[in-house]
């Protein structure tokens, strides 16, 4: 690392939509601006290896705008400690940077939520959004027979994406009622989104979709072989290759509460602002609650340009942040995790896959802490991303204790901040 650290007027966590919005608008009002993301590419998911290609209209429009002002950035690192406000170090492939900044903003984006069944570990068993991710870099899926089950739009556009490469997609199992999926295709009606819905059924088209569907259990010896559904009080097996299976999203909370940023049901609380309970550092996207793609790059301008000082210019955009707001809550309302979804779980379903845990030695202890310290739930290299939110919705716990690093790091990273 060099003797100081590289300043900046905006840092930016995260280059998916909201990060992305964020760093235009700062930038295109003079500000200096850095965009620190883990992946090779800017786009985060939704927009993955759309930096090259901009196959989507709407990504293209957002690269060309990125391309218009100067941002540097930072790509195959991240933040995994602050020094002192305003300082932070990230590691990279070669080392470590060291980054100041007169405000940060937390693009951090959101993950999937897995939840533990019998035969879950599997391997071909992925999240739905890992599996595109694994087809978008190379992974083969031509003629593959899958399976996507859980909750949310994600399986929906996944299933097209797959499709579209090849797959045999064999059905879509979501686990929300007919009734609240009815209702929330009615909200679409007075929304921009009639347009892309119908875009979405017309890929689709062929596909079976089961309502108040969930899988139970997958099967296979060395890997995955067929699965067993559930709806209602029927249940069958389905044989296939893969199983992408997500129970919608989780935002990644990591860095704000390392930084001290409040969280409020299960999000980064901001204000008008989009900025935190800590001066300087400001929060937009699925980090601060799951609303989809336009609230995300509407709240990243709002972000960029509070940054960058322009109030005025700012509030111009806080009446479409209201409207999509409303549909954000609509959206998490209609995918809310149904009850029975906790009795999926086996005593001996592993829930922490990184150090072997069962539900039966989680179901001995009373809290997450108390877990985590008796039988190291949530202390492997994924620090808790998978299990902790399994835990939160099977245990009713709540999920605490982020300390640097918050990302795995190496030891000689950790030594940088004692060297200077």
């Amino acid at each position: 690392m060099s003797s100081g650290a590289v300043a900046y007027d905006v840092v930016i966590a995260g280059a998916g939509p909201a990060g992305l919005a964020a760093a235009w608008r700062a930038a295109s009002n003079g500000s200096s601006v850095a965009v620190i993301d883990d992946n090779p590419s800017a786009g985060g998911q939704i927009w993955r290896g759309e930096e090259p290609t901009r196959s989507s209209s709407e990504a293209r429009v957002w690269f060309e705008r990125i391309r218009s002002v100067n941002i540097r950035f930072i790509r195959g690192a991240r933040i995994f400690q602050q020094t002192q406000p305003g300082k932070l170090l990230a590691e990279t492939a070669t080392g470590v940077i060291e980054l100041a900044c007169r405000n940060l903003i937390l693009a951090t984006g959101a993950r999937e939520r897995f939840l533990p069944f019998p035969g879950w570990t599997l391997p071909n068993v992925m999240g739905a959004g890992g599996l595109q991710a694994l087809a978008k870099t190379g992974l083969t899926i031509t003629g593959k027979r899958i399976v996507l089950a859980g909750s949310g739009p994600l399986l929906l556009a996944v299933a097209a994406y797959l499709r579209e490469h090849g797959a045999n997609v064999l059905l879509i199992a979501e686990q929300a009622s007919a009734s609240r999926l009815a209702r929330f295709g009615t909200s679409l009606i007075a929304t921009s989104k009639v347009a892309q819905a119908r875009e979405l059924k017309r890929k689709l088209k062929g596909i079976r979709y089961f309502t108040g569907c969930w899988p139970v259990a997958a099967h296979g010896n060395e890997k995955l072989a067929s699965i067993t559904l559930q709806r209602g009080n029927k249940r069958w097996q389905v044989e296939c290759d893969y199983l992408a299976c997500g129970f919608h999203l989780v935002p990644n909370l990591e860095l704000a509460e390392l930084l001290g940023c409040r969280i409020e049901n299960g999000a980064v609380s901001v204000d008008e602002f989009q900025q935190t309970s800590v001066p300087q550092i400001y929060a937009a996207g699925e980090a601060t609650g799951i609303g989809g793609l336009e609230l995300s790059l509407t709240e990243g301008e709002i972000a960029g340009l509070s940054a960058a000082g322009r109030h005025d210019e700012m509030r111009t955009l806080v009446s479409a942040r209201t409207k999509q707001k409303k549909f954000a809550r609509i959206l998490n309302e209609t995918f809310a995790l149904r009850d029975e979804l906790k009795q999926l779980v086996a005593s001996d379903t592993i829930v922490c896959r990184c150090e072997d845990v069962s539900f039966a030695k989680l179901q001995a202890h009373e809290s997450w802490r108390a877990a985590k310290l008796q039988v190291r739930c949530g202390m492997g290299p994924c620090q808790g991303r998978v299990c902790g939110p399994a835990a939160e919705f099977l245990l009713g716990w709540k999920v605490e204790s982020v300390r640097p690093p918050v990302f795995p790091v190496r030891v000689e990273s950790l030594a940088t901040d004692e060297r200077g």
